[in-house]
């Protein structure tokens, strides 16, 4: 993801316009939408200025990969081991809850593909009732995410048959439902 596109995706997040966000930064909207268009970058004031308006890192920013997060852990789990008792609906939420004891909130995610401007068009003209981009995705991502807070960090976390992902998130999401890369997540259910 470039520069431009996580400028825009966090401004939106933020619920900022071009021109409200301009406006805070005493530039003009046609800065902001130079920047989002990928066509100049803000000067080092201006980009701090941001990261700290939007509530993101500079580096998250600057990294051109898909890195959304400070750190990333994969720890092996065995799913076997674990019981579905209390809130926990599946081995995999009671996974998660073992694994995160200290957590302030753990909500179950619902994931879906965040589909391109062409994708979107071809399946609404052509597909509409297929849903083959989806059906396509859900067949080779199907594992459980969890947005899980503590007292000061987020986290996004898949729990796959083998292991635990776990991403510490770049910016807060307070949102039910957002966009990470080419993923959208809504809220499912709380299990703390």
């Amino acid at each position: 993801m470039t520069f431009a596109q996580k400028l825009k995706d966090a401004r939106q997040q933020a619920g900022y316009s071009q021109e409200e966000l301009a406006g805070k930064l005493s530039v003009s909207r046609s800065a902001v939408a130079k920047w989002e268009a990928d066509k100049g970058m803000p000067d080092i004031e201006n980009l701090r200025a941001i990261a700290k308006l939007l509530n993101v890192s500079i580096d998250y920013l600057l990294d051109e990969g898909e890195s959304l997060s400070m750190n990333r852990l994969r720890e092996p789990v065995d799913l076997e081991s674990f019981e579905k008792i209390g809130k926990a609906r599946s081995k995999q939420d009671a996974a998660v809850l073992a694994r995160f004891p200290k957590a302030v909130q753990i909500y179950a995610l619902v994931r879906s593909k965040k589909l391109s401007k062409f994708e979107g068009l071809l399946e609404w003209t052509v597909m509409p009732t297929f849903g083959i981009f989806e059906a396509a995705d859900q067949i080779n991502d199907n594992d459980p995410y969890y947005l899980v807070e503590t007292d000061s960090r987020q986290y996004l976390v898949c729990v796959t048959k083998e292991f635990i992902d776990t991403t510490e998130l770049a910016r807060h999401i307070s949102e039910k439902q957002f966009v990470i890369g080419t993923n959208k997540f809504k809220r499912l259910y709380t299990l703390k």
